[in-house]
């Protein structure tokens, strides 16, 4: 068994043993019973420049071979999404190329393995500099504009589906949020991108613990005001949603929003902390899926939907609820760096090289809570190599907490091989 030594919360170390890996089953045909999008993050080049405020410099093997990890397990990808980091270091000229590059893997998975490989890329208006954003009428123009340019690069990249589900999703925007002063303000920049498109969108609805920015969106900060604002939205555009994704980490709110939805109108979950209850749904529906946490727990959310698919809901129910409390740490307030969770999740199972983030993100969570986040990956079964875990478990240890393989400090527990960073 691989073991290796973890700080408490009292600040003393104790022997924590691994489990052995858990042998989820990949999908043999495509999820029937739900839509599901896992939204991916980036890999940055382990020595490039991604100190905060540099441009990001991605590491676009790593980064593309992750999206085929994500459809090899049976997901759809949501592609440049607030997950990649879009408005907290992904530069709008990284993002373009985001989204050509993972268009064109798309479409080659799908060549060689005749299924899989779908996505949809988020185009949003964060090419603008807040500063220099008008007031008034002339700022909504901006905004709009800014709207249908991402979503000319989103056309031209092309889709891989070859028009089957939609190609965008209409991710909220910091600086309609900034100029709008009234719900009509947002009806007008919505009513012309909703009036533009060709083919169906997702609308995203993103919540101020992702984004602070974001307070009042839709025009008040009374929820249900907004709600219904944004419900007469998508009734005033039949055919242009596809579906809409709900990040308020509300369950109740995302139930009743799903029953108000126009027949065909898909609710996409984005409550990472509710999302067992709401996929595997109750008598009233169920919601689809887009979640950030579906990259981190991708094989155990890979089962438990093929469960769904088989009629099986209790084992998929018990499987999410297995992965409920890595979810909700992930996630945990300040909710917007869970970005660093799931990158630092990636680096514990070998896909990507270096713990590193675009925009020195890396140091949006304590050690204390990369520590509790192993411990929950491991007890879920999604550590895919235990020793490989461990080994990377144990140097960032050494880096970040000032251990050493024999130290004393460790209670005296031999960690074995140095090299090694403290597994055994």
């Amino acid at each position: 068994m691989t073991s290796l030594s973890l700080p408490d919360s009292d600040a003393t170390w104790t022997a924590y043993e691994l489990q052995p890996p858990t042998a989820w089953t990949k999908p043999s045909a495509p999820f029937t019973s739900r839509v599901a999008y896992a939204a991916a993050h980036v890999v940055p080049r382990a020595l490039g420049d991604n100190t905060p405020g540099s441009s990001a410099d991605i590491d676009w093997e790593a980064t593309l071979a992750f999206r085929r990890h994500l459809w090899s397990w049976g997901f759809r990808v949501a592609e440049a999404m607030d997950t990649a980091q879009r408005g907290m270091g992904l530069d709008w000229a990284a993002t373009q190329e985001l989204i050509k590059r993972s268009t064109a893997e798309a479409r080659a998975y799908r060549q060689i393995h005749r299924t899989g490989g779908l996505v949809a890329c988020g185009a949003g208006t964060d090419q603008l500099d807040l500063d220099r954003v008008a007031s008034g009428q002339a700022g909504l123009e901006q905004v709009l504009a800014a709207y249908l340019e991402q979503l000319a690069v989103v056309a031209e990249a092309g889709r891989p589906d070859q028009g089957r589900g939609p190609g965008a999703i209409v991710m909220a925007s910091r600086a309609l949020a900034q100029v709008a002063s009234s719900p009509a303000d947002y009806r007008f920049v919505y009513d012309a991108v909703l009036g533009s498109v060709t083919s169906p969108v997702i609308l995203h609805w993103l919540g101020e613990m992702f984004d602070p920015a974001l307070a009042g969106y839709w025009g008040s900060d009374d929820v249900e005001v907004a709600t219904a604002e944004f419900v007469a939205l998508v009734n005033d555009h039949p055919g242009k949603v596809d579906g809409v994704k709900v990040s308020l980490l509300d369950a109740d709110h995302e139930r009743a929003l799903r029953a108000q939805l126009p027949r065909g109108v898909r609710l996409y979950t984005g409550d990472d902390f509710n999302y067992p209850e709401l996929v595997c749904g109750d008598g009233q529906g169920h919601s689809d899926a887009l979640l950030g946490i579906f990259a981190a727990i991708a094989p155990a959310a890979s089962v438990a939907l093929q469960a769904l698919d088989a009629g099986d809901d209790h084992r998929a129910r018990e499987i999410l609820e297995s992965t409920r409390a890595l979810g909700r740490h992930i996630f945990a307030a300040p909710t917007y760096y869970y970005k660093t969770g799931i990158a630092f999740l990636a680096w514990l199972n070998g896909h990507q090289p270096g713990f590193t983030m675009i925009n020195g993100l890396a140091t949006g969570r304590s050690v204390p809570h990369l520590v509790e986040l192993f411990r929950l990956a491991d007890q879920a079964g999604l550590l895919e190599d235990p020793e490989l875990a461990a080994e990377r478990m144990g140097a960032f240890l050494c880096v970040h907490a000032g251990t050493r393989p024999h130290d004393p400090a460790l209670g005296g527990l031999s960690t074995g091989d140095p090299t090694r960073g403290g597994s055994r």
